[in-house]
C-alpha cells in the first residue's frame, strides 16, 4: 500500500505549492510542477514516476481537457478556426526548421535533425489551459484559439511523426517495406474519427445523457459523462491521436446537453481533488539534471529557440490572420508548453533511434523547463492585454 502515502505526499505538497505560488503572483501550476521536479529523481527521489503515478496523471489530463471542452463556446471555436488553423502551421513550420537547423549545428543527422524539430513542434495545451482558467481567460478570443489551435497542431505533429518514423527509423530500414499505404490508412482512420466527433456531438451525446439523467442511481449524469469522455479518449488514443483530443472534444459534446451545469458542478471537485494535481506532478517527475553541464551549450541554445519559435511563430500566425501583436503575443505564449506530448515524442524517437542517447536528457530537460516557464510567459502577456469594458 506504498501508494497511499506517496498520494499524501503529493497532494498535501501540491496544495501548499500551489498556494504559495498563487501568493508570489504567479499561477499555481507552477508550484505543482517544481514539485515533481523536488520530490522526483532530479533532487529528493521520493517519487517516481512508476504505473501509478503514470495512470493516476493520464486520468488527470483528461479530466483537464474535458472541463475546458465543457467551458468552450463552440460559436467562438467556429469562429477563430482560420486564426488557430494559421496559428497551428506557423507554430509547426518555425520550430521544425529552426530546431533543424539547430541540431546540424551539434553534428545531427539529417534525419535526427528533422526528428529533434518535430519534437518541439507540438504543444501540450494542457498547462496553458490551467493557466487561462484560472485567470478566467479560457473563453477569451485568445483562450478559444490557442485550444483550436492546440487541435490541429496534434493532429499535424503525429502525421508528421508517424511519417518520419516510418520512413526514417532504422526499424522501418532493416523491414525494408512499403509504408506509404498504412500512412494513408492510419490518416483515413483519423478522418473518419472526427466524423464520429460530429456523430456524437449532434446525436450519441445527447441521448445517452438523458438516458443517463434516467439511472436510479446517484450522480447519475456525471457517470454518464465520464462514460463518453473516457470512451472518446480512448479511440482518440487508438486511432494515433492524444488522448487529450478525444476528452476535449467529450467536454464540448456534453456542453451542449441540457446537463452542462451538473456535470461542470461535478467533474472540478474530482478533478482537483486527486487527479489533476498528479498529472502535473508526473511531468516534474520526468526532469533529471544528467548531462546539464556537460551539454550546456545545446541545452541553453535548445530552450531558447524552444521559447521564441511557438511564441513568434503562433503569434505571426494570428497577426496574419488580424489580430493584435498583443493578442498574438498571448497566443503564441499560450503554445510554448511542451509538457507531456514533447515527452511521448522524444521517447519514441529515442526507441526509433532517431535521437542519440547523448542529447536525449538535454532535450527532457528543455521539454520541462518549457513546461515551467510557459505559464509564466502566459500570465506575463495576459497581463498586457487591454482591460475589457
Amino acid at each position: 500500500m506504498e501508494f497511499l502515502g506517496t498520494l499524501c505526499l503529493v497532494l498535501i505538497s501540491t496544495a501548499l505549492a500551489g498556494s504559495l505560488s498563487r501568493k508570489a503572483g504567479m499561477p499555481a501550476v507552477i508550484g505543482q510542477l517544481l514539485v515533481g521536479v523536488v520530490l522526483g529523481p532530479a533532487m529528493l527521489g521520493w517519487v517516481t514516476n512508476d504505473h501509478f503515478m503514470h495512470y493516476f496523471s493520464e486520468i488527470g489530463v483528461i479530466i483537464l481537457m474535458f472541463m475546458a471542452g465543457l467551458e468552450s463556446d463552440l460559436d467562438l471555436l467556429k469562429k477563430y478556426l482560420k486564426p488557430a488553423t494559421s496559428v497551428a502551421f506557423m507554430g509547426v513550420i518555425f520550430p521544425i526548421v529552426l530546431v533543424y537547423l539547430f541540431g546540424k549545428v551539434f553534428g545531427f543527422t539529417n534525419e535526427q535533425a528533422i526528428f529533434l524539430g518535430v519534437t518541439f513542434a507540438a504543444t501540450s495545451v494542457s498547462i496553458s489551459v490551467e493557466v487561462l482558467k484560472e485567470l478566467k481567460k479560457l473563453d477569451s478570443k485568445e483562450g478559444t484559439t490557442i485550444l483550436g489551435a492546440a487541435v490541429i497542431d496534434d493532429i499535424l505533429a503525429v502525421l508528421i511523426l508517424s511519417i518520419l518514423v516510418s520512413v526514417f527509423s532504422d526499424v522501418a530500414k532493416a523491414e525494408g517495406a512499403s509504408t506509404q499505404s498504412n500512412l494513408w490508412l492510419g490518416f483515413l482512420i483519423q478522418v473518419i474519427y472526427f466524423v464520429g466527433i460530429f456523430i456524437v456531438y449532434n446525436w450519441i451525446a445527447p441521448i445517452l445523457m438523458r438516458l443517463g439523467s434516467k439511472l436510479p442511481i446517484a450522480s447519475s449524469e456525471m457517470l454518464m459523462s465520464f462514460v463518453i469522455c473516457l470512451a472518446m479518449a480512448y479511440m482518440a488514443d487508438f486511432v494515433g491521436l492524444s488522448a487529450v483530443v478525444g476528452a476535449f472534444f467529450a467536454g464540448v459534446a456534453v456542453a451542449q446537453t441540457p446537463y452542462k451545469e451538473i456535470v461542470d458542478s461535478h467533474v472540478e471537485p474530482i478533478g482537483y481533488a486527486v487527479f489533476i494535481p498528479m498529472f502535473f506532478v508526473s511531468i516534474g517527475l520526468s526532469m533529471t539534471f544528467k548531462g546539464l553541464l556537460t551539454d550546456w551549450a545545446f541545452i541553453v541554445g535548445l530552450l531558447v529557440l524552444a521559447l521564441l519559435t511557438k511564441w513568434l511563430g503562433g503569434g505571426l500566425g494570428a497577426r496574419l490572420l488580424g489580430m493584435s501583436w498583443k493578442s498574438g503575443s498571448v497566443i503564441g505564449s499560450g503554445m510554448v508548453s511542451r509538457g507531456e506530448m514533447a515527452l511521448i515524442i522524444a521517447q519514441v524517437g529515442y526507441q526509433a533511434h532517431l535521437l542519440t542517447s547523448r542529447y536525449y536528457s538535454g532535450v527532457i530537460i528543455v521539454i520541462i523547463l518549457t513546461t515551467i516557464l510557459a505559464p509564466l510567459m502566459l500570465k506575463k502577456t495576459l497581463e498586457a492585454l487591454p482591460k475589457e469594458a
